[in-house]
């Protein structure tokens, strides 16, 4: 039990530091989501149960509209798909990281989003850490973070006047800075040069309001395509 319970800590100790920057993002977002739900009239508790059980980020900037106009539970469903695609090719690509990881399995699946994907995507355990214990303290941080940042922001608007015009700019601030930080890697700038040129394809195609899936289904047709240059 003793040498059980060293090897979480050691695997603690590994990927705190690497969830850093996404705590710093994610206090900024979900202080700013917090505040956007306690402004529309939902309180700390829904605020922070919608960060707990939907964890999805952007759709859930989409849901503070969503809750505060006239419900239509189709165009719901569909724009919930759209913005959540990206996903499904999260999910595919890391099935030989999370295989034979046992019980802590499905809790990375559930906890899955955009910056814990690209952390699990690009590291690797340290030497003497279980693979296992390193995923699962990186997506339980990256968890906490966002659903602990959601609370704050709820209850500092309840308390505090916010002007929330341009907060949720924030998310897509957060997005940039990790594209950014892809880039510097000389092996990520192909597939991010793949990424913008397939997103300025389905703008120019399908417009701003249908280009999320287009895009993924031309980056996954090029990526696949030229998997074995790529894989040099």
């Amino acid at each position: 039990m003793e040498s059980t319970t060293k090897g979480r800590r050691a695997a603690l100790r590994a990927a705190f530091p690497a969830t850093v920057p996404v705590m710093t993002g994610f206090l900024v977002l979900g202080f700013a989501y917090g505040v956007l739900m306690q402004t529309k009239g939902y309180g700390v508790v829904w605020a922070t149960a919608m960060s707990a059980l939907v964890l999805g980020g952007s759709i859930q900037y989409v849901a503070v509209t969503l809750l505060t106009t006239a419900f239509d539970p189709v165009q719901a469903f569909l724009l919930s798909v759209m913005v959540n695609a990206r996903h499904l090719f999260y999910g595919l690509s890391l099935l030989d990281k999370y295989r034979g990881l046992g019980r802590v399995r499905p809790f990375l699946i559930s906890t899955l989003c955009d910056e814990t994907f690209s952390l699990v995507s690009t590291l690797e355990a340290p030497e003497g850490v279980a693979r296992r214990d390193f995923y699962f303290w990186i997506s339980l941080l990256d968890y906490s973070y966002w659903v602990g940042a959601t609370a704050l922001g709820a209850l500092a608007g309840s308390h505090i006047p916010f002007d929330t015009t341009g907060l949720d700019f924030a998310l897509t601030a957060l997005f940039v800075v990790l594209f950014l930080e892809q880039w510097k890697k000389p092996e990520a700038r192909v597939p991010g040069a793949v990424g913008i040129g397939a997103a300025v394809v389905s703008l120019a195609v399908f417009g701003p309001d249908n280009l999320v899936i287009p895009a993924m289904v031309i980056m996954t047709a090029i990526l696949l395509g030229g998997r074995k240059r790529l894989c040099v």
